[in-house]
């Protein structure tokens, strides 16, 4: 008995041993395509360009939505027509969307555009944190057309997951907001 409990005893210290499996070093890597540019043909009071990776729609108000299949991300532009007295409440409504992400979000950085060439004047946000949109920006040539955007992916908001996608996105967004012109 004493040598059944015994072997027992050692069968299992021998059995528990844990072989050390030594693990490569890994990292996600998203990629995305180099970014191709090309003015978006539609029937609106403006354009801009876009890039060719996403598919834009639009639909009959102008609103546009750019979607990215592959990230699960969309970028929805709204287009109002306006006069000088409306502007400043609709620029008070730009910034109150944006900043209403404030309660999730880490920080908020405001870039000012201005391109008097072009006629457009606007700001762009950088919504950073585990806020709903990522990215948003406000453009007007201050007298007759406004156009806001807002960016938002298709997933639960994981900031640092989703960094990568978000930069890419955001540049595209700089890249609409920078080339958009006015049509009369």
């Amino acid at each position: 008995m004493r040598f059944l409990i015994v072997f027992l005893l050692v069968t299992l210290c021998i059995s528990c041993e844990d072989d050390v499996v030594v693990k490569p070093h890994a990292s996600l890597r998203l990629r995305f395509p180099a970014p191709q540019y090309s003015e978006v043909k539609m029937d609106c009071p403006f354009v801009f360009k876009q890039n060719e990776f996403a598919q834009v729609s639009v639909n009959k108000n102008c609103g546009v939505k750019v979607d990215y299949p592959n990230m699960k991300a969309t970028v929805f532009l709204t287009y109002i027509e306006t006069d000088k007295t409306k502007m400043m409440a609709q620029l008070r409504e730009a910034e109150r969307l944006a900043m209403n992400h404030q309660q999730k979000a880490i920080n908020i950085p405001q870039s000012q555009y201005v391109n008097p060439d072009k006629k457009s004047y606007g700001t762009f946000y950088e919504i950073n944190g585990n806020a709903a949109s990522h990215g948003q920006f406000h453009l007007t040539d201050s007298t007759r057309h406004f156009v806001t955007a807002a960016l938002y992916f298709d997933t639960k908001p994981h900031f640092d997951s989703l960094l990568p996608a978000i930069e890419y996105v955001r540049n595209d967004m700089r890249m609409m907001m920078e080339t958009m012109e006015w049509r009369e």
